[in-house]
Formats: structure tokens, sequence, C-alpha cells
């Protein structure tokens, strides 16, 4: 793609939105409903390790009308309460399993919840977020039937391609896992969304920016982006508060920087879905930004503007 050619491929953004996308595919909004079925992870009850990801608090990400208590009929009618008034235009409402690993379970558990969300009137479709060492093929194929009759949304969490950084915050799995889960859930038509963590101890910018190419080489459908925020109760803010200089943190201006020197790289067909992530204020402990998650938009449009460049402007295909 040639930078100065500043007519963009992708209509008035100069990336490939998934916001844009669904509305095309779908004709409106789609709106994710938080449920949480109770699931737990591998690198929490010591199948791959305790104590889980040293950036992790489950309720730094995890949205204020969520009951986990009331079950996933209750929480949907609840979240949909909620969503719709803040967003009234939303068209269709998918049951989107977020807190912990949500294919981490015995096949039939998994299809009992799965399927209770997709009897709610409302839903038309799943979202499942998990990690990559939790796709066994079993779980993938009934995903794949689920596919052929209602949409599905596979989010794995690949947080970095760099295994230092990954073993740095105690991940519990290599880059080649996540590729491998990813290659056999897109093998079985399923839709993938990886989701980054920029700013992982560990990883140099050189090796956050070559992830660009590892990803773009495989079939990822969008990526959500994370800066990394520090949430309060976990290993790596106290580690932080110890040693600041141990865990150094993007400033606004720098993770914008970043976060476009990536895009540029990114291969042009994946959809960006999410620029970055906010933790409620009484959990954050760094950093301080003078930036809303709504302003990264319009922020990273003016940055590639100012470059005349776009999502794939430096992509190279491997």
């Amino acid at each position: 793609m040639d930078a100065s050619d500043n007519a963009s491929p992708f209509g008035k953004r100069r990336y490939n939105a998934y916001n844009d996308w669904i509305t095309r595919t779908h004709g409106g909004r789609v709106q994710k409903v938080s449920v949480s079925a109770g699931f737990t992870c591998p690198n929490r009850d010591g199948t791959v390790g305790t104590g889980g990801c040293t950036f992790c608090n489950n309720a730094g990400f995890t949205p204020g009308y969520l009951d986990a208590r009331a079950d996933i009929h209750a929480q949907i009618d609840t979240g949909i309460g909620f969503l719709g008034r803040r967003y009234p235009n939303t068209r269709r409402y998918l049951a989107y399993f977020q807190t912990y690993s949500n294919t981490y379970g015995e096949l039939e558990r998994l299809k009992a919840c799965y399927e209770a969300a997709l009897a709610h009137p409302a839903i038309s479709g799943l979202a499942i977020g998990t990690r990559p060492d939790c796709l066994s093929d079993a779980v993938l194929d009934y995903l794949a039937e689920l596919a052929g009759r209602t949409q599905i949304e596979l989010e794995i969490g690949i947080e970095s391609t760099c295994d230092a950084a990954l073993s740095r915050v105690n991940r519990g799995h290599d880059f080649a896992c996540s590729a491998d889960a990813i290659e056999r859930a897109a093998a079985r038509g399923l839709f993938i969304t990886g989701h980054l963590i920029l700013g992982l101890p560990g990883e140099s910018r050189e090796e956050m920016l070559a992830g660009a190419a590892r990803l773009s080489a495989l079939p990822l459908h969008a990526i959500k982006f994370h800066q990394l925020q520090l949430v309060r109760g976990t290993a790596l803010a106290r580690e932080w508060q110890k040693d600041p200089d141990a865990v150094p943190l993007f400033n606004e201006n720098d993770y914008l920087a970043t976060l476009a020197d990536f895009v540029e790289r990114l291969a042009p067909r994946i959809l960006i879905q999410r620029l970055g992530s906010e933790v409620p204020p009484r959990l954050k402990l760094a950093p301080n930004w003078n930036l809303r998650l709504s302003e990264l938009a319009p922020r990273l449009e003016a940055e590639l503007s100012e470059r005349d460049s776009f999502q794939g402007t430096r992509y190279r295909e491997m």
C-alpha cells in the first residue's frame, strides 16, 4: 500500500474498524451483554499454575451491571436493561461469556451454559472469551456446530507474541500455543478475535511491533488492543509499587505512537475491535492518563492522518 495515496481503503477511517464491518454485515449495532457462568482458569486452579497472570484481576474488566450470583437469563435481562438505555439503537445482542476462561470445563457443562444463553429471546449469538490452552478439538467441534446456526465469536487471549513477556507475567502458555489454537479454530470456520496487551514487561518496543507481522500471518479476523494497566490486588501492581522501573508504563502519547506503528504493520484484512481498555478508577493504580477510552479512536485517526498512512501501510506478507 502506498502511503502517498491519501484515499483511505477503509472509507472514512484509516483503519479497518470492527464496528463498521458489523454495521455493514448486520445492518446496525450489535451489542455484547456480559454474562458470568462461574468458570475459572487453569492458571489459577493448579492445572497450569496458581495465582493467575500477574496483571489479572477480573474485577477490573467486569462491567458494573454484571451480578454473577444471578442465573444467565437474569444476567442477560439486567445487561440489556442497562445497555438498551445507553445504546438505544442496538439491533442485536450477543451473550458475552467474558470472565475467566469460558471454554474451561466439561463439554456438557459448556453446552448447558451456551444453550441457556441462546434460549433467551433477545440473544442472537455468543461471544466466548478464553485462553488458547483451553480449546480442545471437541470444544472447537461443538462451537463450529453452533456457528452453523447462530453467530459465534471466539475471543482468544494471546496477550503477546513474545515468549519472554508471556513468561514474565506468568501467562502459562507460549505464543506457539496461541498460534495452534487460532489455526485449529479457523480450520473450523470460526470467527476469531485475538486480545493483545501492549506494554507488558519483558517485551521491547521492537518485539511488540514484530508481533504485528506474526499475528498478520495467522487466520485472525479481529484484534482487541489493551494498554497495560496496573489493577489493584494484582502481583504486577505490587511489583510496580516496590520498583516502578521494573514495570515501565506507557504514557498516552507513547501508547498512541506505538499503536499507530503497530496498525501500520498489521494486515489490512484484520478488523480492529478496540483500541484500548478502561479499568474502574477505584481499581486502577496506574497509569494515570488524561485521556478517555472514547478519545483513542479520533487520536489514532489524527496520528495516522499526520503520517498520511493507514492500517497496512508498512505491512509485508510473510
